[in-house]
């Protein structure tokens, strides 16, 4: 990967939507040689595929919760059911397994505390293997940016 290749990821990053002529403009190459730079990029995977971000607050998604949570045990068995069962929750839209005084980490939107409540009650703590959890609720979003340079 050389700078053009940097370059270009940046700028794919930045608007996923921009065709191969306005790439090509902005990097000084012709529309083929960008095109087959994506290609090589996405056959190495290093691109793995194109979304598009939702403004959660236009969607009544606006209230972000970090539950920090500790299973009962760490056996195999108790760590995969777990994994498991946390992918099929949909308000769990990132779900980390860390070190230190807890087990993972799960970023959690809702439309509200009340949404929430309902979800933690009736969703979250009938998981098997939990012992606990910590709920931390974002006050405001300094920074988030999906844009990785390399």
């Amino acid at each position: 990967m050389d700078i053009i290749d940097k370059k270009l990821l940046v700028l794919l990053q930045t608007d996923a939507k921009k065709t191969t002529k306005e790439l090509a403009l902005k990097l000084n190459l012709s529309v083929t040689a960008v095109y087959e730079r994506i290609k090589k990029l996405e056959r190495e995977g290093i691109i793995e595929k194109y979304v598009v971000l939702i403004n959660r607050s236009k969607v009544e998604k606006g209230f972000v919760v970090f539950c920090h949570l500790k299973l009962v045990q760490h056996t195999k068995e108790f760590v995969t059911t777990f994994e498991k069962e946390i992918k099929q929750l949909n308000e769990v839209i990132e779900c980390h397994h860390v070190s230190g005084d807890y087990d993972y980490i799960l970023k959690i939107i809702m439309k509200d505390m009340d949404a929430y409540r309902e979800f933690l009650v009736n969703k979250l703590t009938t998981l098997q293997h939990i012992g606990s959890t910590h709920s931390t609720f974002m006050i405001s979003e300094v920074k988030n940016t999906t844009i990785i340079t390399v």
